[in-house]
Protein backbone atom coordinates (compact mmCIF):
# COMPACT_ATOMS: atom_id res chain seq x y z
CA UNK A 1 0.00 0.00 0.00
CA UNK A 2 1.53 3.24 -1.03
CA UNK A 3 1.91 5.95 1.30
CA UNK A 4 -0.94 8.32 -0.05
CA UNK A 5 -3.34 5.40 0.21
CA UNK A 6 -2.31 4.75 3.88
CA UNK A 7 -2.43 8.57 4.84
CA UNK A 8 -6.18 8.96 2.62
CA UNK A 9 -7.93 5.92 4.72
CA UNK A 10 -6.23 7.41 7.71
CA UNK A 11 -7.60 10.94 7.20
CA UNK A 12 -11.24 8.89 6.10
CA UNK A 13 -11.26 7.24 9.70
CA UNK A 14 -10.24 10.77 11.64
CA UNK A 15 -12.71 12.92 9.08
CA UNK A 16 -15.64 10.73 10.83
CA UNK A 17 -14.64 10.61 13.70
CA UNK A 18 -14.52 14.19 13.56
CA UNK A 19 -17.74 14.44 12.47
CA UNK A 20 -19.14 12.09 14.94
CA UNK A 21 -17.84 13.75 17.94
CA UNK A 22 -19.50 17.27 16.53
CA UNK A 23 -22.96 15.72 16.06
CA UNK A 24 -22.96 13.98 19.69
CA UNK A 25 -22.00 17.54 21.22
CA UNK A 26 -19.92 17.76 24.72
CA UNK A 27 -19.21 14.35 26.15
CA UNK A 28 -21.78 14.55 29.24
CA UNK A 29 -19.31 13.63 33.07
CA UNK A 30 -21.36 10.61 33.29
CA UNK A 31 -19.86 9.36 29.36
CA UNK A 32 -16.38 10.39 30.45
CA UNK A 33 -16.61 7.90 33.64
CA UNK A 34 -17.78 5.40 31.43
CA UNK A 35 -15.34 5.85 29.01
CA UNK A 36 -12.65 5.49 31.85
CA UNK A 37 -14.57 2.51 33.48
CA UNK A 38 -14.37 0.80 30.74
CA UNK A 39 -10.09 1.51 30.21
CA UNK A 40 -10.13 0.44 34.03
CA UNK A 41 -12.38 -2.85 32.60
CA UNK A 42 -10.09 -3.50 29.39
CA UNK A 43 -7.07 -3.94 31.40
CA UNK A 44 -8.40 -5.45 34.70
CA UNK A 45 -10.39 -8.19 32.88
CA UNK A 46 -7.53 -8.87 30.27
CA UNK A 47 -4.07 -8.75 32.72
CA UNK A 48 -3.05 -11.65 31.79
CA UNK A 49 -3.22 -12.06 28.40
CA UNK A 50 -1.26 -8.47 28.32
CA UNK A 51 1.35 -9.94 30.69
CA UNK A 52 1.94 -12.90 28.39
CA UNK A 53 1.63 -10.93 25.06
CA UNK A 54 4.58 -8.55 25.98
CA UNK A 55 6.19 -11.38 27.74
CA UNK A 56 6.25 -12.42 23.68
CA UNK A 57 6.92 -9.27 22.18
CA UNK A 58 10.13 -9.43 24.41
CA UNK A 59 11.40 -12.95 24.85
CA UNK A 60 10.92 -12.88 28.44
CA UNK A 61 9.91 -10.12 30.31
CA UNK A 62 9.28 -10.22 34.50
CA UNK A 63 5.58 -10.53 34.82
CA UNK A 64 5.87 -8.48 38.00
CA UNK A 65 7.56 -5.66 35.97
CA UNK A 66 4.64 -5.76 33.53
CA UNK A 67 2.12 -6.09 36.01
CA UNK A 68 2.84 -3.21 38.61
CA UNK A 69 3.94 -0.64 35.63
CA UNK A 70 2.05 -1.30 32.77
CA UNK A 71 -1.34 -2.45 34.07
CA UNK A 72 -1.83 -1.49 38.07
CA UNK A 73 -0.12 2.06 36.79
CA UNK A 74 -2.04 2.45 34.41
CA UNK A 75 -5.35 1.60 36.52
CA UNK A 76 -4.45 3.97 38.72
CA UNK A 77 -4.11 7.28 36.44
CA UNK A 78 -7.48 6.17 35.10
CA UNK A 79 -9.67 5.38 38.55
CA UNK A 80 -7.76 8.98 39.87
CA UNK A 81 -9.22 10.49 37.27
CA UNK A 82 -12.61 9.14 37.68
CA UNK A 83 -12.11 10.28 41.22
CA UNK A 84 -11.85 13.18 40.63
CA UNK A 85 -13.71 14.60 37.20
CA UNK A 86 -16.09 15.84 38.70
CA UNK A 87 -13.97 18.58 40.61
CA UNK A 88 -12.12 19.16 37.35
CA UNK A 89 -15.09 20.18 34.81
CA UNK A 90 -16.09 22.58 37.21
CA UNK A 91 -15.31 26.24 35.59
CA UNK A 92 -12.56 28.14 37.10
CA UNK A 93 -14.10 31.40 38.55
CA UNK A 94 -12.06 34.48 37.91
CA UNK A 95 -11.52 37.96 39.64
CA UNK A 96 -13.62 40.22 37.33
CA UNK A 97 -12.62 44.14 37.00
CA UNK A 98 -16.53 45.24 37.19
CA UNK A 99 -18.25 43.54 40.52
CA UNK A 100 -21.15 43.00 38.11
CA UNK A 101 -19.34 41.45 35.52
CA UNK A 102 -18.48 37.33 35.82
CA UNK A 103 -15.58 36.04 34.31
CA UNK A 104 -14.80 32.32 34.36
CA UNK A 105 -12.57 29.93 32.61
CA UNK A 106 -14.68 27.17 31.06
CA UNK A 107 -12.62 23.71 30.17
CA UNK A 108 -13.55 22.06 26.77
CA UNK A 109 -12.76 19.11 24.79
CA UNK A 110 -10.36 19.53 22.15
CA UNK A 111 -11.64 16.69 19.90
CA UNK A 112 -9.95 13.84 18.47
CA UNK A 113 -6.63 13.35 19.99
CA UNK A 114 -3.88 10.87 18.49
CA UNK A 115 -1.45 8.94 20.38
CA UNK A 116 1.41 7.71 18.91
CA UNK A 117 2.87 5.41 21.92
CA UNK A 118 6.32 3.18 22.24
CA UNK A 119 7.29 -0.64 22.94
CA UNK A 120 8.60 -0.11 26.72
CA UNK A 121 5.47 0.23 28.09
CA UNK A 122 3.08 -0.18 25.92
CA UNK A 123 -0.15 0.06 28.18
CA UNK A 124 1.14 2.88 30.01
CA UNK A 125 2.37 4.94 27.52
CA UNK A 126 -1.23 4.06 25.97
CA UNK A 127 -4.15 4.73 28.83
CA UNK A 128 -1.73 7.52 30.53
CA UNK A 129 -2.39 9.84 28.52
CA UNK A 130 -5.52 8.47 27.49
CA UNK A 131 -7.02 9.02 31.14
CA UNK A 132 -6.67 12.35 30.62
CA UNK A 133 -8.09 12.74 26.89
CA UNK A 134 -10.77 10.69 28.21
CA UNK A 135 -11.26 12.92 31.14
CA UNK A 136 -11.44 15.66 28.70
CA UNK A 137 -14.17 14.56 27.06
CA UNK A 138 -12.03 13.58 24.09
CA UNK A 139 -12.29 10.56 21.36
CA UNK A 140 -8.88 8.81 20.36
CA UNK A 141 -6.78 7.47 17.72
CA UNK A 142 -4.00 5.12 19.19
CA UNK A 143 -0.82 4.04 16.94
CA UNK A 144 0.61 1.76 19.10
CA UNK A 145 4.44 0.33 18.15
CA UNK A 146 4.91 -2.75 15.74
CA UNK A 147 7.78 -3.17 17.69
CA UNK A 148 5.71 -5.34 20.19
CA UNK A 149 3.45 -6.62 17.60
CA UNK A 150 1.61 -9.23 20.01
CA UNK A 151 0.84 -6.81 22.74
CA UNK A 152 -0.88 -4.25 19.62
CA UNK A 153 -2.76 -6.54 17.87
CA UNK A 154 -4.00 -7.83 21.24
CA UNK A 155 -5.02 -4.45 22.11
CA UNK A 156 -6.30 -3.87 18.94
CA UNK A 157 -8.38 -6.46 19.53
CA UNK A 158 -9.72 -5.25 22.86
CA UNK A 159 -10.40 -1.71 22.04
CA UNK A 160 -12.76 -3.36 19.56
CA UNK A 161 -14.59 -4.94 22.29
CA UNK A 162 -14.55 -2.29 24.91
CA UNK A 163 -15.23 1.11 22.31
CA UNK A 164 -17.41 1.91 19.73
CA UNK A 165 -14.74 2.82 16.64
CA UNK A 166 -16.09 6.83 16.78
CA UNK A 167 -14.86 7.18 20.69
CA UNK A 168 -11.20 5.00 20.35
CA UNK A 169 -9.86 3.34 17.44
CA UNK A 170 -6.36 1.59 16.98
CA UNK A 171 -3.81 2.07 14.01
CA UNK A 172 -1.67 -0.51 13.28
CA UNK A 173 0.95 -0.82 11.37
CA UNK A 174 5.17 0.05 10.47
CA UNK A 175 7.06 3.61 10.62
CA UNK A 176 5.09 4.11 7.21
CA UNK A 177 1.72 4.31 8.81
CA UNK A 178 3.70 5.94 11.91
CA UNK A 179 4.60 8.75 9.75
CA UNK A 180 1.45 9.01 7.90
CA UNK A 181 -0.34 9.05 11.52
CA UNK A 182 1.79 11.74 12.39
CA UNK A 183 0.94 14.03 9.70
CA UNK A 184 -2.97 13.81 10.26
CA UNK A 185 -5.51 16.91 11.32
CA UNK A 186 -5.89 15.75 15.28
CA UNK A 187 -6.85 18.64 17.27
CA UNK A 188 -3.72 17.41 19.15
CA UNK A 189 -1.18 14.73 18.74
CA UNK A 190 0.44 12.84 21.88
CA UNK A 191 4.30 11.08 21.15
CA UNK A 192 6.33 9.34 23.41
CA UNK A 193 9.53 8.42 21.57
CA UNK A 194 13.03 9.25 20.80
CA UNK A 195 14.14 13.07 21.01
CA UNK A 196 15.46 12.41 16.90
CA UNK A 197 11.55 10.47 16.09
CA UNK A 198 10.06 13.60 18.22
CA UNK A 199 11.70 16.34 15.63
CA UNK A 200 10.15 14.78 12.61
CA UNK A 201 6.49 13.80 14.45
CA UNK A 202 6.70 17.71 15.77
CA UNK A 203 7.36 18.77 11.57
CA UNK A 204 4.71 16.75 10.28
CA UNK A 205 2.27 18.23 13.20
CA UNK A 206 3.41 21.84 12.02
CA UNK A 207 1.91 21.03 9.03
CA UNK A 208 -2.03 20.72 10.29
CA UNK A 209 -0.65 23.46 12.88
CA UNK A 210 -1.43 20.30 15.31
CA UNK A 211 -0.50 21.13 18.69
CA UNK A 212 1.95 18.70 20.66
CA UNK A 213 2.96 16.81 23.95
CA UNK A 214 6.12 15.58 23.49
CA UNK A 215 7.81 13.12 25.79
CA UNK A 216 11.26 12.32 25.18
CA UNK A 217 13.83 11.23 27.13
CA UNK A 218 17.28 12.15 27.16
CA UNK A 219 20.24 11.19 29.75
CA UNK A 220 18.89 11.65 32.94
CA UNK A 221 21.76 12.44 35.86
CA UNK A 222 22.34 10.89 38.78
CA UNK A 223 23.96 13.15 40.97
CA UNK A 224 25.57 11.67 44.59
CA UNK A 225 27.20 14.37 46.50
CA UNK A 226 30.02 13.37 48.34
CA UNK A 227 28.36 13.82 52.21
CA UNK A 228 26.00 11.88 50.83
CA UNK A 229 24.31 8.04 52.01
CA UNK A 230 26.16 6.04 49.19
CA UNK A 231 24.54 2.73 50.10
CA UNK A 232 21.35 4.79 50.05
CA UNK A 233 22.36 5.69 46.65
CA UNK A 234 23.44 2.26 45.00
CA UNK A 235 20.85 0.42 45.93
CA UNK A 236 17.72 3.02 44.50
CA UNK A 237 19.95 3.51 41.89
CA UNK A 238 20.55 0.40 40.39
CA UNK A 239 16.91 -0.60 41.63
CA UNK A 240 15.56 1.46 39.05
CA UNK A 241 18.47 0.88 36.33
CA UNK A 242 17.56 -2.75 36.84
CA UNK A 243 14.04 -2.27 36.12
CA UNK A 244 12.56 -3.23 32.35
CA UNK A 245 16.44 -3.65 32.21
CA UNK A 246 17.19 -0.08 31.90
CA UNK A 247 14.76 0.58 28.68
CA UNK A 248 12.53 3.28 30.43
CA UNK A 249 13.07 7.03 29.43
CA UNK A 250 13.45 7.90 32.72
CA UNK A 251 15.88 5.45 33.71
CA UNK A 252 18.88 6.71 35.30
CA UNK A 253 21.57 7.27 32.11
CA UNK A 254 24.93 8.30 34.22
CA UNK A 255 25.77 8.92 37.32
CA UNK A 256 28.36 11.95 38.57
CA UNK A 257 30.48 10.73 41.53
CA UNK A 258 33.40 12.40 43.67
CA UNK A 259 36.47 11.02 42.36
CA UNK A 260 37.01 9.38 46.18
CA UNK A 261 34.27 7.34 45.86
CA UNK A 262 34.27 4.79 42.74
CA UNK A 263 35.86 1.87 44.30
CA UNK A 264 33.30 2.03 46.96
CA UNK A 265 30.51 2.65 44.66
CA UNK A 266 31.65 -0.35 42.66
CA UNK A 267 31.72 -2.51 46.37
CA UNK A 268 28.19 -1.87 47.00
CA UNK A 269 27.08 -2.71 43.24
CA UNK A 270 28.08 -5.88 43.18
CA UNK A 271 26.72 -7.02 46.53
CA UNK A 272 23.82 -5.59 46.18
CA UNK A 273 23.33 -7.25 42.64
CA UNK A 274 24.19 -10.14 44.07
CA UNK A 275 21.20 -10.17 46.78
CA UNK A 276 19.02 -8.88 44.31
CA UNK A 277 19.82 -10.41 41.03
CA UNK A 278 22.14 -13.22 41.84
CA UNK A 279 21.65 -14.99 38.42
CA UNK A 280 20.22 -13.26 34.97
CA UNK A 281 19.82 -15.35 32.35
CA UNK A 282 17.52 -17.74 33.99
CA UNK A 283 15.95 -15.60 36.22
CA UNK A 284 12.14 -14.78 36.07
CA UNK A 285 12.25 -10.85 37.43
CA UNK A 286 14.78 -10.26 34.75
CA UNK A 287 13.84 -8.60 31.47
CA UNK A 288 15.31 -9.41 28.03
CA UNK A 289 16.33 -6.64 25.65
CA UNK A 290 13.33 -5.46 22.83
CA UNK A 291 14.96 -6.90 19.97
CA UNK A 292 18.51 -8.04 18.42
CA UNK A 293 19.11 -4.28 17.36
CA UNK A 294 18.56 -2.76 20.60
CA UNK A 295 20.52 -6.02 22.11
CA UNK A 296 23.76 -5.23 19.56
CA UNK A 297 23.35 -1.35 19.96
CA UNK A 298 24.21 -2.39 23.87
CA UNK A 299 26.67 -4.64 23.46
CA UNK A 300 28.79 -2.55 20.78
CA UNK A 301 28.30 0.76 23.47
CA UNK A 302 29.93 -1.40 26.20
CA UNK A 303 32.80 -2.61 23.45
CA UNK A 304 33.61 1.23 22.66
CA UNK A 305 34.21 2.42 26.34
CA UNK A 306 35.97 -0.62 27.32
CA UNK A 307 38.36 0.48 24.21
CA UNK A 308 38.76 4.31 25.29
CA UNK A 309 39.85 2.71 28.42
CA UNK A 310 36.87 2.77 30.52
CA UNK A 311 36.39 0.22 33.38
CA UNK A 312 33.50 -2.26 32.44
CA UNK A 313 32.68 -4.11 35.54
CA UNK A 314 30.05 -6.80 34.85
CA UNK A 315 27.51 -7.00 38.10
CA UNK A 316 25.82 -9.80 37.12
CA UNK A 317 27.30 -13.91 38.23
CA UNK A 318 30.58 -15.16 37.52
CA UNK A 319 29.28 -18.41 36.39
CA UNK A 320 27.14 -17.16 33.52
CA UNK A 321 28.09 -14.91 30.38
CA UNK A 322 27.77 -11.31 30.68
CA UNK A 323 25.22 -10.83 27.99
CA UNK A 324 23.71 -13.75 25.80
CA UNK A 325 22.29 -13.23 22.00
CA UNK A 326 20.19 -16.16 22.37
CA UNK A 327 18.46 -14.26 25.33
CA UNK A 328 19.09 -10.86 24.92
CA UNK A 329 19.63 -10.28 28.14
CA UNK A 330 22.37 -8.37 29.27
CA UNK A 331 23.55 -8.19 32.58
CA UNK A 332 23.39 -5.13 34.52
CA UNK A 333 27.45 -2.98 33.66
CA UNK A 334 29.05 -0.03 35.52
CA UNK A 335 31.46 1.80 33.12
CA UNK A 336 33.98 3.70 35.32
CA UNK A 337 35.87 6.62 33.83
CA UNK A 338 33.31 7.58 31.17
CA UNK A 339 34.24 10.29 29.30
CA UNK A 340 32.58 12.47 26.13
CA UNK A 341 34.10 10.72 23.49
CA UNK A 342 32.45 7.47 24.45
CA UNK A 343 29.36 6.66 22.76
CA UNK A 344 27.65 5.66 25.97
CA UNK A 345 27.75 9.16 26.83
CA UNK A 346 26.27 10.62 23.56
CA UNK A 347 22.90 9.08 23.57
CA UNK A 348 20.19 7.66 25.70
CA UNK A 349 21.53 4.36 26.56
CA UNK A 350 18.26 2.58 27.24
CA UNK A 351 19.49 -0.76 28.73
CA UNK A 352 21.18 -1.72 32.10
CA UNK A 353 24.16 0.16 32.03
CA UNK A 354 25.75 2.72 33.85
CA UNK A 355 28.18 4.82 33.55
CA UNK A 356 30.09 6.46 35.91
CA UNK A 357 31.56 10.03 35.27
CA UNK A 358 33.68 11.72 38.38
CA UNK A 359 34.24 15.03 39.66
CA UNK A 360 36.46 16.82 41.70
CA UNK A 361 33.79 19.52 43.05
CA UNK A 362 30.39 19.70 42.69
CA UNK A 363 29.84 22.78 41.11
CA UNK A 364 31.86 20.98 38.21
CA UNK A 365 28.91 18.45 37.90
CA UNK A 366 26.00 20.86 37.89
CA UNK A 367 28.08 22.78 35.36
CA UNK A 368 28.27 19.23 33.36
CA UNK A 369 24.90 18.72 33.67
CA UNK A 370 24.15 22.52 32.18
CA UNK A 371 26.30 22.31 29.95
CA UNK A 372 24.30 18.94 28.57
CA UNK A 373 20.24 19.27 26.96
CA UNK A 374 18.05 19.56 30.09
CA UNK A 375 16.68 15.81 30.93
CA UNK A 376 13.29 14.61 31.32
CA UNK A 377 14.53 13.99 35.12
CA UNK A 378 17.38 14.63 37.61
CA UNK A 379 18.44 12.70 40.63
CA UNK A 380 20.41 13.97 43.41
CA UNK A 381 21.54 12.31 46.27
CA UNK A 382 22.39 14.26 49.39
CA UNK A 383 20.99 14.89 52.96
CA UNK A 384 21.52 18.30 53.30
CA UNK A 385 18.45 20.22 53.05
CA UNK A 386 20.26 23.60 51.64
CA UNK A 387 22.38 21.39 49.27
CA UNK A 388 19.10 20.07 48.14
CA UNK A 389 17.59 23.58 47.18
CA UNK A 390 20.43 24.53 45.59
CA UNK A 391 20.42 21.69 43.06
CA UNK A 392 16.93 22.44 42.31
CA UNK A 393 17.60 26.04 41.90
CA UNK A 394 20.37 25.56 40.08
CA UNK A 395 19.52 22.89 37.53
CA UNK A 396 16.55 22.60 35.00
CA UNK A 397 15.27 19.37 34.38
CA UNK A 398 11.43 18.19 33.38
CA UNK A 399 11.19 16.30 37.14
CA UNK A 400 13.81 16.65 39.97
CA UNK A 401 13.73 13.66 42.66
CA UNK A 402 15.96 14.12 45.81
CA UNK A 403 17.06 10.97 47.30
CA UNK A 404 15.80 8.28 45.14
CA UNK A 405 14.83 7.68 41.13
CA UNK A 406 11.80 7.82 39.32
CA UNK A 407 9.78 7.93 42.26
CA UNK A 408 7.43 10.75 41.11
CA UNK A 409 5.85 9.52 37.72
CA UNK A 410 3.69 7.20 40.10
CA UNK A 411 2.17 10.20 42.13
CA UNK A 412 -0.88 10.74 40.39
CA UNK A 413 -1.09 14.34 41.04
CA UNK A 414 2.24 15.71 39.59
CA UNK A 415 3.01 16.88 36.10
CA UNK A 416 4.73 14.27 33.73
CA UNK A 417 6.79 15.97 30.97
CA UNK A 418 9.65 16.94 29.72
CA UNK A 419 11.37 20.31 29.32
CA UNK A 420 13.14 21.56 25.78
CA UNK A 421 14.99 18.52 24.15
CA UNK A 422 13.43 15.88 26.63
CA UNK A 423 9.97 17.23 25.50
CA UNK A 424 7.06 19.79 25.59
CA UNK A 425 3.78 19.68 27.43
CA UNK A 426 2.80 17.53 30.70
CA UNK A 427 0.09 15.04 31.52
CA UNK A 428 -0.89 12.58 34.73
CA UNK A 429 -3.81 13.74 36.80
CA UNK A 430 -5.25 16.95 36.69
CA UNK A 431 -2.65 18.13 34.33
CA UNK A 432 -3.30 15.53 31.56
CA UNK A 433 -7.41 16.71 31.92
CA UNK A 434 -6.08 20.50 31.19
CA UNK A 435 -3.47 19.46 28.71
CA UNK A 436 -6.04 17.98 26.53
CA UNK A 437 -8.53 20.67 27.07
CA UNK A 438 -9.11 24.08 25.67
CA UNK A 439 -9.34 26.71 28.41
CA UNK A 440 -11.82 29.16 27.41
CA UNK A 441 -12.18 32.40 28.71
CA UNK A 442 -15.88 33.24 29.30
CA UNK A 443 -17.38 36.87 29.79
CA UNK A 444 -20.81 38.08 30.70
CA UNK A 445 -20.83 41.80 31.03
CA UNK A 446 -22.81 43.89 33.51
CA UNK A 447 -25.61 45.60 32.66
CA UNK A 448 -23.90 49.26 32.97
CA UNK A 449 -21.66 47.63 30.19
CA UNK A 450 -18.70 49.68 32.05
CA UNK A 451 -15.65 48.19 30.31
CA UNK A 452 -17.84 48.70 26.78
CA UNK A 453 -18.73 52.34 27.31
CA UNK A 454 -15.30 53.45 27.90
CA UNK A 455 -13.99 52.56 24.50
CA UNK A 456 -17.28 54.81 23.27
CA UNK A 457 -16.91 57.92 20.89
CA UNK A 458 -16.33 60.66 22.17
CA UNK A 459 -13.06 60.71 23.40
CA UNK A 460 -12.18 64.08 24.44
CA UNK A 461 -13.01 63.56 28.41
CA UNK A 462 -11.64 60.38 28.23
CA UNK A 463 -8.62 61.23 27.46
CA UNK A 464 -8.63 63.78 29.51
CA UNK A 465 -8.81 61.17 32.36
CA UNK A 466 -5.91 59.22 30.82
CA UNK A 467 -3.93 61.86 31.10
CA UNK A 468 -4.33 62.69 34.56
CA UNK A 469 -3.71 59.36 35.41
CA UNK A 470 -0.60 59.16 33.62
CA UNK A 471 0.80 62.31 35.11
CA UNK A 472 -0.10 61.45 38.32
Amino acid sequence: MSKDTIKSELETVLNSMKRQQLNAGPASAQLRKDRLQRSLKLIRDNHKALVNAMNEDFGHRSAYQTTIADLATSCGLLQHAIDNLDSWMQAEQTTAPDPEMRTEIQFQPLGVIGVISPWNFPINLAFGPLAGIFAAGNTAMLKPSELTPKTSDLLAELVGRYFSYDELTVVLGDADVGQAFSGLPFDHLVFTGSTAVGKHVMRAAAENLVPVTLELGGKSPVMVAKQADLTKAVERTLTIKTFNSGQICLSPDYVLLHEDQPQAFKDLSIDFMARTFPTIQQNPDYTAIINERHYQRLVSLLEDARQKGAEVVNLGAENEPAYDANSRKIAPHLVLGATDDMAIMQEEIFGPLLPIRLYQEESDAVHYINAHPRPLAAYYFNEDTAAQERFAQQTTSGALVINDVMTHVSIDELPFGGVGPSGMGAYHGIHGFRQFSHAKPVVTQSEQGTSNLRLRAPYADKMADLEAFFNS
